[in-house]
Parts: C-alpha cells; sequence; structure tokens
C-alpha cells in the first residue's frame, strides 16, 4: 500500500451532446489558445502586426498536427489502433513534438518570408507559448494514462491502471509522472527565456534555438525514465537519440547566431551641396 500516490483519472473525456470531449485535444486546444494570446502580446510589444500571429497560428497549428502525428507513426508503429483511421486518431494521443515543431516551422517561416516580417523576432516571439503550449498539452497525458516512467515509491508517484501499463510492470503500484516533470520543466525554461529576451544580448532569433536546446536536453533525461512502448537501438529508446542530436543541433545552432557579426545599417548618402557631393 502507498502512503501517497497521483491517483489515476477515471475518465479521459466527457459528453457534450452526441459529441465525446476528449481532455487530450482538449488540452491541446486550451494551449494553442493560450500561445496565440501570449504571442499576440509579445509579438506587438516587439512592433510588430498581432494578426500575423494569427495567420501563423493558421498555418502552424494544423501542419504542427500533422507532422506530430506523421513522427509518432513512423516512429511507434506498433502504437497506431488496428483500424482504418488509426494513422489518424491524435484524440488517443500521439503526436510527436519534434515532428510537430519541424514541419510547422517550416510552413511559418515560409509564410512569414511572404509576408515579408522578421522570421527571427517572430521565433524570439513564440518560443516561450510554445514550451507553455507543450506544458498545458502534457495534461492531456494524465488523462490518457501516458508518459510514464519507471516504477517509484516516491509520493509523488503515479498510479497507473492495469490496463495502462507495459509488460513486466502488471504488480508496480506506482510510476515516475513524467509527464509532470516535462510539464515543470516546459514552464521553467519558458519562464528562462522571456528573462534572457528582456537582456537585449542576445542576438535576434536565439531564444528559439534556446528552446530547441533546451527542451531536447530534458527529453535525454526523460527518456532514460520512461517505460511505455518505443522503438529501441543498441540498447536505448530512439527518442534518447533524437534528443540527443536535436539537443546538439540546437546548442550549434545557438551558438553560431552568437559569432555572428551583428548587421550594420548602410552609411547614409552625401548631403547634396556638400564638399564630398561636389567631387
Amino acid at each position: 500500500m502507498l502512503l501517497a500516490a497521483i491517483p489515476s483519472p477515471s475518465v479521459n473525456g466527457f459528453h457534450l451532446g452526441p459529441l465525446y470531449i476528449h481532455f487530450y485535444g482538449l488540452m491541446y486546444v486550451v494551449g494553442i489558445g493560450l500561445a496565440v494570446f501570449l504571442g499576440r502580446r509579445r509579438w506587438q510589444a516587439a512592433g510588430g502586426d498581432p494578426e500575423l500571429v494569427d495567420e501563423v497560428a493558421m498555418w502552424g497549428v494544423p501542419f504542427g498536427i500533422l507532422g506530430g502525428r506523421i513522427y509518432f507513426d513512423l516512429t511507434t508503429p506498433k502504437e497506431i489502433p488496428p483500424h482504418w483511421w488509426g494513422p489518424l486518431a491524435v484524440w488517443d494521443g500521439g503526436l510527436g513534438i519534434w515532428g510537430g515543431v519541424a514541419l510547422a516551422t517550416v510552413v511559418c517561416v515560409w509564410r512569414l518570408r511572404r509576408a515579408g516580417a522578421s522570421v527571427a523576432g517572430m521565433m524570439d516571439a513564440l518560443a516561450p507559448c510554445l514550451l507553455i503550449a507543450q506544458a498545458i498539452g502534457r495534461v492531456g497525458n494524465y488523462f490518457n494514462q501516458e508518459l510514464f516512467g519507471g516504477p517509484t515509491s516516491l509520493p509523488w508517484g503515479l498510479e497507473i491502471d492495469p490496463a495502462h501499463r507495459p509488460d513486466g510492470y502488471l504488480q508496480s503500484a506506482a510510476f515516475h509522472p513524467t509527464f509532470l516533470y516535462e510539464l515543470i520543466w516546459d514552464l521553467l525554461l519558458a519562464a528562462l527565456l522571456i528573462r534572457l529576451g528582456r537582456t537585449g544580448r542576445l542576438r535576434p532569433g536565439s531564444l528559439f534555438p534556446l528552446y530547441v536546446a533546451g527542451y531536447s536536453a530534458f527529453r535525454i533525461f526523460e527518456e532514460s525514465l520512461r517505460v511505455d512502448y518505443s522503438q529501441y537501438f543498441l540498447g536505448l529508446r530512439l527518442n534518447f537519440y533524437i534528443a540527443a542530436a536535436v539537443a546538439l543541433a540546437g546548442v550549434t545552432w545557438f551558438v553560431l547566431l552568437q559569432r555572428r557579426p551583428p548587421k550594420t545599417a548602410p552609411a547614409p548618402a552625401p548631403a547634396v551641396g556638400s564638399a564630398d557631393g561636389a567631387r
């Protein structure tokens, strides 16, 4: 018997008329809505048009979901429900964050360049907002009883129903709530990025690679705890290697940005009638 533990939720959604609303999807909707709201404020404070954030979200969100699901289907094929609609069943969980961020970023950069807006400035504005959205989305993992680590006797251990436990862990009482660890880390990292952005010491666009590196670095730790299903390579989870590679890429990206010389404004043309202009 555990003296203390986080209980498992008894449901993963609720009925709204003929519809069944999954908490997993609802949390992502709430997270995205808050990210857009905060992104508008941050972009406007940087001198941008807040409506551009809405346009970026209209393109980025659906492509982010598509990219996240493609990543999940490719890396965890055994977790796809055995139905024709299985590869699309995002309401049952299963969005790979790296696939979602990658595809959404490509599409959003394309839209920003077409609009003639600053890609680096928008990345700085949205990086903390993405972390906040991810933190809220992790609450959905709690309702789906997923994204948990190995057995633990810590007082914040997470109870998991036997139906959701992987093979070999049916007798375990509680597990590491890695979804909660990530939620806390995301919020702390978002606060750090906001603080760093206010110092004015970083090159434009630096917050986004710090977001990529910081989040991925934590996932290295998280993947070492998780026991839910995953593809393995050389005894380690596939996402462990991906997290390490993306973290290294983020750090490299950030360092290169800092070493890039600042842009200098062109020298003004000499005034008409001046000595230089009369030559």
